[in-house]
């Protein structure tokens, strides 16, 4: 009707949930995005896997270089700041305090579980399934390991020490000082094995870095060796070696206190003065009468010894040596079998500890104290020499590696072989399984199978090989005869594919079974999050919503309590 008067549409008002300012992301593409920012970290570290991997200069926001191929710390110096990118950081950190090795290979393998589906998530195939695709195939991989994996009977002295001394030469083959392994892995060997085997605590192997010398000038310490500390007027006095030495370990300060600030004493005659300043003499000299008392030759303190206790000791045939770090002395602690004790007062022999020999050496352009045959040795010291500080740092990580890998290998006696060859036998295994099995997990499964192949085919590229040639002719023999081919990998030494069992290229199980599931559990994670929403404070420190504070003394304000 024309005097109907025509309805007019309300509008709904808008809510507003997030501060403004606000961004958030969703959906599709932002999973996408993440995916393509977890592959972008990916191509950063994927020249350095292997053998003939190249390495990283990094230089920091505080200009200090650092020159690495160790996945862990270059992922730790990068710096990253897309939030699902950092889980990459957080698995190769993982990897590391966890197994030692293998930190490169776990963000490789979670960069190409994310590639392979990538193409299946923007078909519009939903995240869980491939979630519970991926957590299938990694147990059924996992098995497989376990089913796979050679164990080595500890009884056997002999062939223990020599599966030792193979998984620690495999992990050095990646490392700067791949061209001195036969030198470092008997060292790295010896170093856990003298470790008490029940804890195996790796912070009982010191690591001294001197720069200059060669890498082979490198010594193994049966025992402590620290830095000299530093020492007061009387220390050239004091004996430097000592056979079968007493050694007391003490958290107490040596020297005589100085007034503190804006102290007051109040004294009537001089008499009284001179009753204080005798009290603190005596109170010094009844600590040192205590120590000489106990018979000690070499005595360590946490805190200073000062020129008045340094000067009674060489008078004494004793050594000593002060502000020792902690971590040293509680090494000798272990080694020596004493006891760090806090007070003076009650000290007494059986709180002192002994060793075959010490001596204080000249190493490069520094002295050190060494402590030898200890009698309740369960600590031991690696003093590395090298040329550049930048050198000497890569060899103290490569080390460090291996040692982890070698304390695994003692703990989990299962060892698999390496270049390639467990993901090749993997890979095939998930195929024929994934055959098996109906739905869209078939599709998962056997991407899962594919992105193994990331190892060797990595390895070849490398290497400078023909990657297509090698990762056909694995693929041909591990399907032929599986029982027989199942440990053939890249042979980076005769350029050929070979049986790497048999040329003694070992792994602990636990490094490949440790990789697969922080990959996966990483992927996952990825694949879970569909919404990023970043606040803006984070961003704008200004964007808080407070007024900002006047400014102290402007223009035509009085400046208060000037």
């Amino acid at each position: 009707m024309a005097g109907r008067r025509q309805q007019v549409p309300m509008m709904q008002p808008q809510v507003i949930v997030l501060k403004e300012g606000t961004d958030t992301s969703q959906g599709v593409p932002q999973l996408l995005s993440n995916i393509s920012a977890c592959l972008a970290i990916c191509d950063t570290i994927r020249t350095t896997l292997g053998p003939r991997g190249m390495d990283k200069l990094i230089v920091d926001s505080q200009k200090r270089v650092t020159i690495s191929n160790d996945g862990a710390t270059i992922m730790k110096l990068l710096e990253v700041v897309q939030p699902a990118a950092r889980t990459l950081v957080d698995i190769a950190r993982a990897q590391d305090a966890e197994v030692g090795d293998g930190t490169t290979s776990v963000v490789l393998l979670a960069g190409e579980l994310l590639k392979e589906v990538k193409e299946h998530v923007e078909e519009g195939v939903s995240s869980q399934v491939i979630i519970k695709g991926f957590r299938k195939a990694a147990d059924l991989a996992i098995n497989r390991i376990r089913e796979l994996a050679v164990s080595v009977d500890r009884s056997d002295k002999a062939g223990f020490r020599e599966m030792l001394e193979k998984c620690a030469a495999t992990s050095m083959n990646s490392k700067l000082i791949g061209s001195q392994k036969e030198f470092f892995t008997k060292m790295v060997v010896d170093a856990v094995m003298r470790l008490d085997q029940d804890e195996l605590n790796e912070d009982m192997i010191g690591i001294k870095k001197i720069p200059g010398g060669a890498m082979q000038d490198s010594i193994l310490v049966d025992g402590v060796a620290f830095k000299k500390s530093f020492s007061y007027a009387g220390f050239e006095q004091q004996p430097k070696s000592f056979d079968s030495p007493r050694i007391v370990c003490l958290n107490v300060e040596l020297e005589l206190k100085a007034e503190k600030d804006n102290a007051e004493v109040r004294v009537d005659k001089v008499s009284e003065y001179q009753a204080i300043v005798d009290a603190e003499w005596k109170i010094i000299f009844d600590k040192l009468d205590a120590i000489v008392a106990t018979g000690a030759n070499v005595v360590l303190s946490r805190l200073p010894i000062g020129d008045l206790a340094t000067q009674y000791f060489a008078d004494r045939n004793i050594f000593c040596a002060g502000r020792v770090s902690k971590d040293d002395l509680d090494r000798v602690c272990e080694a020596t079998g004493c006891r760090t004790q806090s007070t003076t007062t009650g000290l007494a022999s059986k709180h002192l500890g002994s060793c075959e020999r010490f001596e204080e050496r000249q190493i490069g352009g520094q002295r050190f104290n060494l402590f030898k045959g200890c009698p309740e040795a369960k600590t031991c010291t690696i003093v590395l020499r090298g040329g550049a500080e930048q050198f000497i740092d890569e060899v103290e990580r490569s080390l460090h590696d291996s040692i982890m890998i070698v304390r695994r290998a003692v703990k989990n006696q299962n060892v698999v072989a390496g270049g390639g060859a467990i993901e090749m036998e993997l890979s095939r295994y998930l195929r024929e399984t994934a055959r098996q099995i109906e739905g869209k997990q078939q599709l998962i499964i056997s991407a899962f199978a594919k992105a193994l192949e990331i190892i060797p085919r990595q390895l070849c590229e490398n290497a400078g090989f023909d990657t297509t040639d090698f990762i056909t002719q694995l693929r041909a023999r591990h399907a032929q005869n599986p029982e027989r081919f199942k440990w053939y990998g890249v042979d980076i030494e005769e350029e050929q594919v070979s049986d790497l069992f048999a040329k003694f290229v070992w792994e602990p199980a636990l490094v490949k079974i440790n990789a697969i599931s922080s990959a996966v559990e990483a992927a996952c994670l990825i694949l879970s999050v569909d919404e990023t929403v970043t606040s803006q404070q984070s961003q704008d420190p200004m964007a808080s919503g407070q007024p900002a504070m006047p400014p102290r003394g402007g223009r035509g304000m009085p400046m208060m309590g000037r």
